[in-house]
């Protein structure tokens, strides 16, 4: 097991836990960032959509529920792509078990971008048409 992963497994305590999983964390991100076209998109769209809920929404519910469902889709798309790199570690072969997982992955990426879509519909498009 080489260092890095070592340090992990061990925990560490405070301060230096919460300074490595941050790292992490950005490491995450990073790569993700880098290798996912998708994720960029999804970035994209919540780096206008964010700012734009919190203005639109009239109250705190409406900008909580504007913005996070757009940040609810870049989790989603992390733990989909995490889903993605585990299932092409554990064997480039194709079987039937590994197209469930990533079409699974693939399709809680969707609903998150439906559910978004549903909010923004409710809160921004159709009360302006009432």
């Amino acid at each position: 097991m080489d260092n890095e992963n070592q340090g992990a497994k061990e925990g560490g305590k405070g301060a230096e836990h919460l300074q490595r999983a941050f790292g992490y964390s950005m490491a995450g991100l990073r790569t993700t960032f880098r290798n996912e076209s998708a994720f960029r998109q999804e970035l994209f769209l919540c780096l206008i959509g964010v700012p734009l809920g919190l203005w639109l929404g009239t109250n705190a519910v409406e900008r909580v529920l504007l913005s996070g469902s757009l940040v609810m889709v870049l989790v989603v798309e992390l733990l989909n792509t995490a889903i993605e790199n585990v299932v092409d570690r554990v064997s480039s072969e194709r079987h039937e078990l590994a197209k469930r997982s990533k079409d699974a992955g693939s399709a809680a990426v969707f609903v998150s971008l439906l559910l978004a879509g549903l909010v923004w519909l409710l809160i921004v498009v159709l009360p302006r048409f009432s």
